[in-house]
């Protein structure tokens, strides 16, 4: 197959896909028309190209919805022929989870449909797609085969399989597993109660550790920022003191009038008031002329001191 035509069945398959999705959401007749008009689109996109795995499983859950609309041999036909193409699906991507989960949906909602008991080969079909499907990706379908254990009364295996669902963050919401058809059978048992009421329980402790820990942090976070403050050096200014101690007006003031400063001291001679009277004329915005001006006017007032 060329690269243009590879380019264009996947096109016609995002198409086919969209389209299934509107059939979902549109009234019975016009359902139909589009789930037909898909299948023909699968079918185009799958020929001469047998291993796009994609399109049979969209295929398949295409025919899976539209067999919920329907009922006795119908809705069971539209169940064969969707559980055909999760199989092909399989058979060509033996690792493609959806196809195992809606494969074996697709066999019970099949013998739910035919009124099989469950022991059935139909619910025997259906597990060994779970199974598959937790093969694939371990709690997967925990939740599903809980659903057949607990429609054959195998209080152990319903159990475990609903811990796994659990552990595995799988299992539905409260509601929806009391509402669910296949778990009648146990809802009342009282193994099946504490269970649903192990779900409701908050782990209140872990919750409020939590919360501490988050408090400490913060209050941590802002005594390191309070430390900073306190400990943070303050700008150094500019001395005008003249009582101050001349070395620490030398580390503010030009490095010219610190230099004649040093030279000053050198010679036994205190020239600081002399050098104070003239720092105010010396700017770090003054040019170099300027501030070389003023230094020499302070050299002549020193050799004058002299």
């Amino acid at each position: 197959m060329s690269f243009f035509e590879s380019i264009t069945k996947k096109s016609r398959l995002k198409a086919a896909i969209k389209q299934t999705m509107e059939a979902r959401s549109s009234d019975a007749n016009k359902a139909d028309q589009l789930f037909k008009k898909v299948y023909q689109d699968y079918a185009e996109v799958v020929s001469n190209e047998p291993v796009i795995a994609e399109a049979l499983y969209s295929w398949g859950f295409a025919l899976l919805h539209q067999a919920r609309t329907k009922s006795g041999d119908e809705a069971a036909r539209l169940y064969q022929d969707a559980i055909a193409k999760f199989s092909f699906c399989l058979t060509i991507e033996p690792a493609y989870l959806g196809a195992a989960i809606d494969g074996g949906v697709a066999y019970m909602e099949l013998a739910r449909v035919t009124a099989v008991g469950p022991n059935d080969s139909l619910y025997g079909r259906a597990q060994n797609y779970f199974e598959k499907a937790n093969a694939i990706q371990a709690g997967s379908a925990s939740y599903n085969l809980a659903c057949i254990y607990g429609l054959r009364s195998d209080k152990e295996a319903c159990l475990t399989a609903l811990e796994i669902s659990k552990g595995k963050g799988s299992l539905p919401a409260s509601a929806d597993i009391l509402a669910d058809p296949d778990m009648v059978g146990v809802i009342y048992q009282d193994w099946f109660v504490a269970f649903m009421e192990s779900l409701n329980q908050e782990p209140e402790p872990i919750a409020e550790i939590k919360k501490v820990v988050a408090e400490d942090a913060v209050l941590t976070e802002k005594t390191e920022v309070v430390e900073d403050v306190v400990v943070a050096p303050e700008p150094e200014a500019v001395v005008d003191d003249v009582n101050a101690p001349s070395n620490v007006k030398a580390e503010v003031e030009d490095p010219l009038v610190n230099e004649e400063t040093d030279v000053a001291a050198n010679d036994g001679i205190i020239v600081t008031e002399a050098i104070i009277e003239h720092k105010g004329l010396v700017d770090e915005d003054t040019s170099v002329g300027e501030k070389t001006d003023v230094a020499d006017e302070v050299v002549g007032a020193v050799g004058d001191a002299k």
